[in-house]
């Protein structure tokens, strides 16, 4: 039931998938092979606890379906994850119910419905969802959403008011954002098909696209939150640069009205920024070999720690863009994002333009990340290719088709990440494709050069952080 609430909500949405990339490819290598990002000014005063309550009560989204509509379709979910009070108590935690500009009472996904995961049996918030599938072709239910919503409520109605603005970019962005592989989130397609309906100045919806998306879906596995604090850029390919609390709120596009409601929302997000900075990961559930973990320390820091950082009682982070040509794994997210109009359609919008100011720089690259609680958020790379560390570190022993359970009890501790099967005649759920454009398992080769006993130290170490 909880899959078919997200699925209804669309905050992770999925839709029109081609069979080949159908944009321009850039040819010509970057020029660096890796740069430091540099620190921007971020605001620092937020509160950490009124943070938690506003990316769980809040009404960033801006509107939705009027709570009795959701509760017909939906029906009541206990929430035994977040433990909200009030109507929230009675809606699944990627579900935030809350009071629309006009008074209405609406429900609608918000920020946990990608950054909560299961890990062994349990919902981790701040922790990537992993299990999102959206292979579904739901435009078909957009439109049945709309005409469900004018079937029960008149087009001049305080409830069809509160809920238009979600209607409409739901509608505009389902046709656009369908994958063809289990796992991955295509956030970035999400934005771009909300904002490219939104006029750059206020943000208010407009009927004509402000440039064309290709048809082809990439999408990526979800990082984990507590990244945040580290970093001097979001995003896999750190285009995401200046003040934090305007990129952070990307699901507002979903629904807010303009950037009246875009300016409140990033007052509440400057409190969300602090609680993300004091997020931590889980700690690894199983006894780890100290003196393993040791040995793998050293070879870490004397062969990752220059991209990666460093952990325990002196922590650094380099905050590491590296080039396609060094990393070598799959480029055509980096590409897509390089060439896509949502750069320039950012750069000039209200986003930009008005303090404090967000932009993007797209590059030919993706950054390093830190490597907090890594044991916990497998897949790797940044499409979600590699199912375990183990393999990560020796790519001769990477799977070209792979399949989970779909259950998050199913995990290896052995080489840290999902059980699997392989093979070329996988059938059912759950399986990755990487000979599909865009999902390779190429790249990061680092841990080819070590040997069996010094990958098995580090996979140990790894486990640590």
């Amino acid at each position: 039931m909880y899959r078919a609430v997200l699925i209804f909500l669309c905050l992770a949405l999925v839709v029109a998938c081609g069979s080949l990339p159908d944009f321009s490819i850039a040819e010509e290598a970057p020029g660096w092979r890796t740069q430091r990002i540099p620190p921007t000014p971020q605001q620092n005063d937020g509160d950490a606890e009124a943070g938690w309550t506003y990316i769980t009560t809040g009404g960033y989204v801006g509107s939705g379906m009027p709570y009795d509509f959701y509760v017909t379709k939906a029906g009541v979910t206990t929430d035994s994850v977040l433990n909200r009070p009030g109507l929230n108590a009675r809606v699944p935690y990627g579900v935030t119910v809350f009071e629309a500009p006009n008074g209405v009472t609406v429900a609608n996904g918000n920020c946990f419905t990608c950054h909560a995961g299961e890990l062994m049996g349990e919902v981790v918030p701040g922790l990537g969802n992993s299990f999102s599938d959206y292979q579904a072709n739901l435009n078909l239910m957009a439109r049945g959403m709309n005409i469900a919503m004018l079937m029960q409520y008149d087009r001049q109605s305080f409830e069809y008011e509160a809920f238009e603005d979600f209607g409409r970019y739901f509608r505009d962005m389902s046709p656009l954002i369908r994958t063809n592989q289990p796992g991955v989130n295509p956030a970035f397609r999400l934005a771009e098909a909300c904002m490219r309906h939104r006029d750059p100045e206020d943000l208010t919806y407009r009927d004509t696209p402000g440039w064309r998306m290709s048809a082809y879906t990439i999408a990526t596995d979800t990082p984990p939150l507590w990244h945040v604090g580290k970093k001097h850029a979001l995003y896999y390919t750190g285009m995401g640069r200046g003040d934090f609390t305007k990129l952070l709120f990307q699901a507002s596009v979903l629904g807010i009205p303009d950037s009246t409601a875009a300016r409140q929302a990033i007052h509440g997000f400057r409190d969300v920024l602090a609680w993300l900075r004091q997020l931590q990961p889980p700690s690894y559930p199983k006894n780890v070999e100290k003196i393993l973990a040791e040995e793998g320390k050293l070879i870490f820091e004397e062969n990752c720690s220059g991209c990666h950082g460093t952990y325990g009682e002196t922590e650094t982070y380099p905050n590491k863009l590296v080039s396609l040509e060094v990393i070598k794994t799959d480029s055509l997210y980096a590409q897509y994002t390089y060439q896509s109009g949502i750069v320039d359609w950012y750069n000039g919008s209200w986003f930009a333009q008005t303090e404090p100011r967000s932009y993007f720089e797209p590059s030919l690259g993706y950054v390093a990340p830190p490597l907090d609680g890594i044991w916990a958020s497998a897949p790797y790379l940044h499409n979600g290719s590699v199912p375990t560390l183990e393999d990560l570190l020796n790519s001769v022993q990477r799977p070209t088709y792979w399949q989970r359970s779909g259950d998050s009890i199913d995990y290896d501790f052995e080489k840290v990440g999902w059980k699997y099967e392989s093979g070329d005649r996988l059938r059912g759920d759950w399986v990755y494709d990487t000979t599909l454009p865009g999902y390779s398992n190429v790249g990061h080769y680092f841990g080819d050069k070590l040997t069996n006993a010094e990958r098995r130290a580090v996979v140990e170490y790894l486990k640590t952080l």
